[in-house]
């Protein structure tokens, strides 16, 4: 008889955090940011969200979203093209579906009086543009979309600002990902030889706490520590002869803006926010990391339970001036150093997670306040509509991609 494993310190599974556990392929009841705007045009482009497969095409200027499946013989939809306006025709037998109430219009090879006609119809997703992207609705049952708005971090709603960024399809679970975008521990270690954070120290170790802030939750540095005497072992430390901040005193001021110390220079914009930490999550899986002069977002998209869709986003509120000059900053260099080699680190780790089981530490509180805050969300959005908020079953994924984006936004 085997024994039984020795029962230590932390959870081994994801038994605390039910709904969490059955998110593998994402949170219904979401807006999710799918393309860029400008690659969206009239000719159909196919997707995966929450394993569902949609197809996305632009029609006078307006994008709509279908489900891609002909339900004559499963052929996609993105295949086709559009015969007529307002419409998306299957390219196998030229059904032809309205485009804004999924309504089969025509079936081209039955003739104009063929009696199938709205008969049938294919399921249809609510849109919206924002931020130069096409986001697409998951609804958790039958409800209408809410306005996207109320979806997106505050400050970026109503509000002026330069705004580059990538995206990307990755494999990994998409929870991975967001654990490790609010993770505590592993940016000071894993990045230390990223180029991004080449002339810049890190600290060995943080003291933190997690505070909720209406439905964001943020990361507290109570105390950063830039040297460790570790017993037996001897001294370690991230800072180096060439790195342009020289780590700070011990028991000196704490910065919950950035992560490599104080700074006296923080945009006006980022300041009348008061982020309690520098670092804070919300649901669906939006990261937000304010530093001085930006604010870097990362939304986690579930394409299915095996890869998910990197959203990565770097937005400066600067005037004209500063806009252009960050704009030519994040074209030359930003964009390879931090969308690049530095995220390319983070997309390495969440490849090669695998977990539960799993052993937690100090640190982790992090993860551990992270999956709270998604089971206390997913219980009151249970509570109206009776169903779980979690995706469907398992599919086919999006076909990999990597586009790089900036854009002008006013309000």
């Amino acid at each position: 008889m085997t024994a039984a494993p020795a029962r230590g310190v932390g959870r081994r599974d994801w038994s605390t955090w039910p709904n969490y556990q059955a998110a593998a392929a994402g949170f219904r009841g979401y807006w999710y940011p799918v393309g860029w705007s400008s690659e969206i045009r009239g000719r159909p482009v196919a997707v995966m969200l929450c394993g569902e497969k949609i197809a996305l095409v632009r029609d006078a200027g307006t994008v709509y979203a279908l489900h891609d499946r002909c339900p004559h013989r499963g052929v996609p939809l993105s295949l086709g093209n559009q015969q007529f306006p307002g419409t998306l025709s299957c390219p196998y037998h030229g059904w032809t579906f309205d485009l804004p109430t999924g309504r089969l219009a025509a079936v081209i090879t039955d003739g104009p009086a063929s009696p199938i006609c709205g008969k049938v119809t294919v399921g249809t997703y609510a849109v919206a543009e924002r931020l130069g992207m096409v986001w697409v609705y998951v609804p958790a049952a039958d409800e209408p979309a809410p306005p996207i708005d109320a979806q997106l971090p505050e400050e970026l709603v109503g509000t002026s600002f330069v705004l580059g960024g990538r995206m990307q399809r990755r494999d990994g679970n998409w929870r991975f990902a967001a654990e490790n975008g609010y993770d505590e521990g592993h940016a000071k270690y894993l990045h230390r030889t990223s180029l991004w954070r080449l002339f810049k120290s890190m600290p060995v170790w943080n003291e933190t706490h997690i505070v909720r802030r209406g439905r964001w939750i943020y990361r507290v540095q109570d105390a950063q520590h830039w040297h460790a005497d570790f017993p037996g072992l001897g001294r370690w430390t991230s800072h180096r002869w060439w790195k342009v901040n020289r780590p700070p005193a011990e028991g000196t001021h704490v910065s919950n803006v950035g992560n490599t110390g104080g700074t006296s220079r923080v945009d006006p914009v980022i300041a009348a926010q008061d982020f309690p930490g520098f670092a804070s999550i919300a649901m669906p899986g939006v990261l937000r990391i304010a530093y001085p002069r930006f604010i870097h977002y990362e939304f986690y998209v579930p394409v299915d339970e095996r890869r998910h869709r990197y959203v990565g986003v770097m937005v400066n509120f600067g005037g004209t001036g500063a806009a252009a000059w960050f704009w030519c900053k994040y074209l030359a260099a930003i964009r390879w150093l931090f969308h690049g080699d530095f995220s390319a680190q983070d997309a390495w780790m969440v490849d090669v997670t695998d977990a539960p089981p799993e052993r937690l530490y100090r640190p982790d509180v992090s993860l551990t306040e992270w999956r709270r805050l998604c089971e206390d969300v997913v219980a009151g959005k249970m509570e109206p509509t009776g169903r779980p908020a979690v995706a469907g079953p398992r599919s086919h994924a999006l076909a990999r991609f990597r586009r790089t984006q900036v854009h002008r936004v006013r309000p």
